[in-house]
């Protein structure tokens, strides 16, 4: 090799390495290489395998947390205070709706979308896939909105469903915010929901993320008062319940009908397939009928028991008809707002 090519290599290696110096630093202040690595496979781009230093020891469980979920929070006066909906995040997205006088108005039409409507009256569904979305119904009806059998693929989001007291006929004593009469699976996300007596009546579907409230008593033809409950399910559901993050109250005094924040009631056939998970419940004679004696695939996990109305809940306790032998039966992690951890009482 000749004395200049020794030279002229030096400059080239010290140059290389230089490169690969400014590149690999590049690639670390930049995070290129964070994105460099997900050319590697899919397993690599995974967002779950990019953190950031410390990120895995804040991602552990901490005490009593096994399933990974953080502590139960403590001290929470009110929804907001732990996460949960209320006015503020519930309802229309938009402040400017359109009146719409609709008396109770059949839908027949699939894949109808109801778009930032103000409506006096009530939907009754005999379509599959229809959407209500960014509304307001005021019910003078039994019901604020009905999928009747053999219709399915309904939604309801980011919808206030009120009614006016005492106006209309009330099904022999009952009304309903959303009543799913189908053996399909509907889902109610982010609505704001008050007066109705049982103010989501269905045996399957996704109820998530609802603030339900201001449930008001009435009396029915017989002059008995209607019993009350944010969500109701009578059992013999064809399809899962889930009902998850949710504020769901039931102000009505015991005296004037008030059975549960959430009632699951054997009336028709066992109570299945049902998922209470991580919602903020209050009020009722029990804040949670759980299903009976002969219920299955329950479970109950990560609920807030506020003492808003009841020291306990409900006036007579938080849950009552828990069946701890049920297959799949689950109960954890529940608990009052103050972090007290809350056990179904033993059967008799």
């Amino acid at each position: 090799m000749s004395s200049l090519a020794r030279p002229r290599r030096r400059k080239a290696l010290g140059a290389a390495l230089l490169a690969a110096v400014l590149l690999f630093a590049l690639f670390t202040f930049t995070g290129l290489g964070q994105q460099a690595l997900c050319l590697g496979g899919a397993a690599l781009c995974d967002s779950r395998a990019i953190t950031e230093p410390g990120a895995e020891a804040s991602k552990r469980p901490g005490p009593g947390t096994a399933d990974g979920k953080p502590p139960a929070p403590r001290g929470c006066a009110r929804p907001r205070d732990c996460g949960y909906p209320d006015e503020t995040t519930t309802g229309p997205r938009t402040a400017t709706l359109t009146p719409q006088s609709t008396g109770n108005a059949a839908i027949r039409t699939d894949g109808t979308v109801i778009r930032g409507w103000d409506i006096t009256g009530s939907l009754d569904i005999y379509a599959d896939n229809v959407t209500v979305i960014d509304s307001r119904i005021t019910s003078t009806n039994w019901w604020g909105i009905n999928l009747r059998p053999g219709f399915s693929g309904l939604r309801i989001l980011h919808t206030t469903i009120t009614a006016v007291p005492g106006k209309g006929p009330n099904n022999g004593g009952s009304d309903y915010a959303v009543s799913n009469m189908s053996t399909s699976s509907i889902e109610i996300a982010h609505c704001d929901i008050s007066v109705f007596g049982d103010a989501l009546s269905m045996g399957q579907g996704n109820i998530h993320d609802n603030y339900v409230h201001d449930i008001q008593p009435f009396k029915n033809l017989d002059g008995e008062w209607q019993h009350t409950n944010a969500v109701i399910s009578n059992g013999g559901g064809k399809g899962k319940l889930t009902i998850r993050h949710n504020t769901l109250l039931n102000p009505t005094p015991v005296e004037k009908g008030a059975s549960a924040a959430i009632g699951l009631f054997a009336d028709s056939a066992p109570v299945t397939h049902t998922v209470v998970d991580d919602n903020w419940l209050a009020g009722g004679a029990y804040t949670l009928y759980a299903g009976g004696k002969d219920s299955a695939g329950i479970e109950v996990t990560d609920n807030v028991f506020s003492p808003q109305y009841y020291p306990a809940g409900g006036k007579y306790g938080a849950v009552a008809y828990w069946n701890p032998a049920g297959k799949g039966n689950v109960w954890r992690g529940n608990r009052m707002a103050d972090g007290t951890p809350v056990e179904p009482a033993p059967q008799p």
